[in-house]
């Protein structure tokens, strides 16, 4: 009669997690910005899209973005337990395993990929994958840990939405959401340096090499006040340039200097209590500078629709 070791006998993992796990992985915060980009990059498309399949297309693109953000989780679950921003995710925590994170991802991005290309087009359906595989791949596993300008190529990813939605819209790309990917292009570094300016100590405990960590505050300062001169400038040429309506051109005029202004503050307060004010102040507006951009674009959509229906 053989004598069975309990205790040598491996039990299957019983997951903790709840639905909000898997929900934090699909990183909400950048989802929203992904979906509002979007949806902006679809509603100035010079085409009627049927609701059905402007829907599907918002969807298939908040579905990618999750994937890129659950693969991210899954790969960065060691640094992300060295740092107070995201110790709490679910895998540090234990709720999750990061094979389970990995999986849950790349099923979302199969299945947002291939619905996009099988129901709305494959222009818009590849321009996905790209964008899944640039930041899950490309961003998070070859540049984030092992060059400063991580944020400034990987930065292409979170700019891509609008002309994924674009394409979804007309099959095509075209200088609108090329310029909008510009846009969100050169807004990414001032906004995550901003981030890492007062997060730094979180970045160089996991081994990030974030631009202040490597290049020191002083630099970061300097290439914060340089990528803002040329984003402002940017963000304000469509209207001269006759692409975009006189109202987006005075928000972006106004925003702008909004933006150049809290970069100046940035450059010269180096020390204290100041310093460290003056970049939260700029991390925070850079996120209302792009949601004003963008929303006076919606806006003006809006308004040329209905505004037949009094004018008749």
């Amino acid at each position: 009669m053989s004598v069975v070791d309990h205790n040598a006998i491996e039990l299957p993992r019983i997951s903790e997690a709840e639905v909000g796990d898997y929900i934090a992985l699909l990183k909400p915060r950048v989802m929203s910005l992904v979906i509002f980009t979007a949806l902006v990059g679809l509603m100035i498309a010079p085409v009627h899209v049927h609701p059905v399949l402007a829907f599907t297309s918002i969807l298939c693109i908040a579905v990618g973005a999750g994937a890129s953000g659950a693969l991210n989780m899954a790969y960065e679950s060691d640094v992300d337990a060295l740092m107070s921003r995201t110790a709490n995710r679910p895998i540090p925590r234990g709720r999750i395993t990061s094979a389970e994170a990995a999986a849950f991802g790349l099923t979302l991005a199969f299945f947002s990929v291939m619905t996009l290309g099988i129901l709305v087009n494959w222009v818009a359906g590849g321009l996905l994958a790209f964008t899944i595989f640039f930041y899950a791949v490309v961003y998070t596993m070859l540049l984030k840990r092992w060059t400063a300008q991580n944020i400034v190529i990987g930065g292409a990813a979170g700019a891509l939405p609008p002309v994924v939605a674009w394409a979804a819209a007309t099959g095509s790309l075209s200088v609108e959401p090329i310029l909008l990917f510009l846009i969100i292009f050169f807004w990414t570094p001032p906004h995550f340096w901003a981030l890492a300016l007062f997060r730094s100590d979180d970045y160089a405990r996991a081994g990030i090499p974030m631009l202040p960590v490597v290049a020191g505050p002083d630099a970061t300062r300097l290439q914060i006040l340089l990528y803002t001169i040329v984003l402002v400038a940017i963000a304000l040429a469509p209207w001269p340039l006759g692409y975009f309506d006189a109202i987006y051109g005075v928000t972006s005029l106004v925003a702008g200097a909004g933006m150049l202004w809290l970069a100046i503050e940035v450059y010269r307060r180096r020390e204290g209590v100041a310093a460290n004010k003056a970049t939260r102040r700029l991390f925070a507006f850079s996120i209302l500078y792009l949601f004003a951009l963008f929303a006076v674009l919606l806006a003006e959509v809006v308004v040329r629709a209905i505004l037949p229906v009094f004018i008749g």
